[in-house]
């Protein structure tokens, strides 16, 4: 449940349950978080049957949406953006109040060999950002759009840009993004 509200929290959306119509990409993130929880969680046989009902639900939804995201891949406080192609790789690994835009495309260098991008937490995927290889991006970076990220970058709290992405400021995640963990965690205390 705390994947779910940090979610919501993180897309600014101020209803639990989505509207009939056009909270398509609230509603796939709703079966996102399910079928990682009657995956990981799940245990007699109600769960399985569940699991894939949630499966089915999640897929016939990734498709009219253009998303590819698997399973256990998002941290908490997930946003995207808005629908569109979203392609990403199962080696991939994204940490908290992650905002991911359209046409973005995160993946490994070559299938079978080594994992994908592992992201931070607090960052900003702006459109049209390629990622790939076996990388890691730190806490609260910002990419820019139509970047080609395909190196590291350890250094917290900068924007990167280009084609390949370098450096281009100090400003970082900050103003792009809700960091729906901290809003929760501060509220439960």
């Amino acid at each position: 449940m705390f994947y779910l509200e940090a979610d919501r929290i993180s897309a600014k959306i101020d209803h639990k349950k989505p509207k009939f119509f056009g909270d398509e990409v609230w509603k796939f993130q709703i079966l996102l978080r399910k079928v990682e929880y009657y995956l990981n969680c799940g245990k007699d046989i109600f769960d399985k049957l569940l699991l894939k009902y949630y499966w089915y639900r999640y897929h016939n939804l990734s498709i009219k949406l253009g998303f590819s995201v698997p399973p256990n891949v998002c941290g908490p406080g997930l946003n995207l953006a808005h629908y569109g192609t979203l392609r990403i790789n199962g080696k991939v690994k994204i940490g908290e109040n992650c905002r991911i835009h359209v046409n973005v495309s995160l993946a490994s260098a070559t299938e079978g060999k080594a994992g994908g991008p592992v992201i931070g937490n607090n960052v900003y995927i702006a459109p049209g950002v390629k990622m790939f290889g076996d990388l890691e991006i730190a806490d609260n970076i910002a990419i820019g759009a139509n970047s080609v990220v395909n190196k590291s970058f350890l250094e917290e709290g900068i924007t990167i840009a280009g084609v390949p992405a370098r450096k281009i400021n100090n400003r970082g995640s900050f103003g792009f993004i809700t960091k729906g963990t901290e809003i929760l965690r501060n509220r439960d205390q």
